[in-house]
């Protein structure tokens, strides 16, 4: 079975975090960063990054980045995860050879479209905005934050895509991210694991029918599931 699990949500919520404890937790485990997809990678001159109507460098939002580049890889790893497993460094854990597993984290991973019916599981972690700018401030980054980019252009992104995700619909699961990184370890991965133990059942072979049933098409057990939705409170400003 295969599981493509989104970590996403707010700048310096927790994704990273969070991501690499599962990434350790998990068998048969890849990983997919969209901070690698920028047009202009971290470490090189910013040409290709634009200055927005706000006057400043638009690093948050989805044009940024190359996510057609983004979805060749996460189709690369649904061709083939094993392979795509071993040119990652990741060795198959041959008592869990079946399963395979791939997160991805990033800032705007359910604002684009041809991914958004991908993941098996949405997860979105959210913090006040008071302590997320204070995060924010202590964060050494390769391309500094000029004066007044939080409440300037990040804040305003972030809820810009995330009141387009809700008004699209998108299902995800909304993670308190003001909770200890075990806490949020812990709650999040018995949550996969759970996924994993219904994907399993379901792929058990059911009885035979006691007569033809009608044709259907072909069944991919839990790689499509959708996120449960979960209610979240609004971010207080």
């Amino acid at each position: 079975m295969k599981l493509i699990v989104g970590i996403g949500g707010m700048t310096n919520g927790g994704k990273t975090t969070l991501t690499a404890s599962l990434l350790r937790a998990l068998p048969n485990c890849c990983v997919i960063h969209q901070d690698d997809f920028y047009k202009a990678p971290l470490f090189q001159p910013q040409d290709q990054i634009a200055v927005g109507e706000d006057g400043f460098k638009q690093w948050d939002v989805l044009e940024s980045l190359d996510m057609a580049a983004m979805l060749d890889t996460v189709q690369a790893w649904l061709s083939s995860p094993q392979k795509f497993a071993r040119a990652h460094g990741v060795g198959v854990q041959s008592e869990a050879s079946d399963t395979h597993i791939l997160l991805l984290e990033g800032l705007l991973l359910y604002s684009y479209k041809p991914l958004v019916d991908l993941y098996s599981r949405r997860y979105f972690l959210t913090v006040p905005y008071e302590e997320c700018k204070w995060r924010r401030s202590t964060r050494n980054y390769t391309v500094p934050d000029p004066p007044g980019l939080f409440d300037g252009h990040v804040w305003p992104m972030y809820q810009k895509y995330r009141q387009e995700m809700e008004a699209n619909g998108v299902e995800v699961v909304y993670l308190d991210g003001m909770k200890s990184r075990e806490e949020l370890f812990r709650e999040v991965l018995e949550d996969i694991q759970n996924s994993l133990l219904n994907c399993s059942q379901e792929e058990l072979p059911a009885p035979a029918p006691a007569r033809p049933a009608g044709p259907q098409g072909p069944r991919h057990g839990c790689s499509h599931r959708t996120a449960r939705p979960v209610v979240s409170q609004p971010d207080s400003v």
